[in-house]
Formats: C-alpha cells, sequence, structure tokens
C-alpha cells in the first residue's frame, strides 16, 4: 500500500497546516495568513512530523526549514 499525503492542522499564528506529501517527497506548508500552502524540497517525512509537534511552529519553521530548503513552490 502506498503513503498517502496528509496535512496536520497546528496551533501557530504563522502556519495552519503541516504535511507530506510521499509522491513528490515535499514538506507542506500552509501559511494563517493568505491560506497558501507552499511545499519545501529537501527534507523526509520525519521532519514534517517534527515540525506538525514542534512547541513553537513558526519558530522552527523559520530556523530549521526556511533557511535550509532546496527549493519550494505554491501547490
Amino acid at each position: 500500500m502506498a503513503a498517502e499525503r496528509w496535512m496536520k492542522s497546528v496551533f501557530s499564528s504563522m502556519v495552519s497546516e503541516v504535511g507530506w506529501d510521499p509522491e513528490t517527497e515535499e514538506l507542506l506548508v500552509t501559511f494563517a495568513k493568505g491560506g497558501k500552502t507552499a511545499a519545501y524540497k529537501g527534507f523526509d517525512e520525519g521532519v514534517a512530523e517534527d515540525l506538525s509537534k514542534a512547541p513553537s511552529v513558526g519558530s522552527m519553521f523559520l530556523s530549521e526549514i526556511k533557511p535550509f530548503a532546496s527549493g519550494w513552490h505554491y501547490v
């Protein structure tokens, strides 16, 4: 059985959802302002899980995701 894309709601003023797309191997982040979802390359599903459970999703995104993404696009 193939893994499925997932999204989890998070408590954050910056991010409303975090997820993973196994087909494209991208970390998915939906922003609270505007509601757009961005897909980030260069991370695995474990990072998506960690981000979804982080005490401060916005802080982790700004310090550990955004600076190290190998590419991104809106989905």
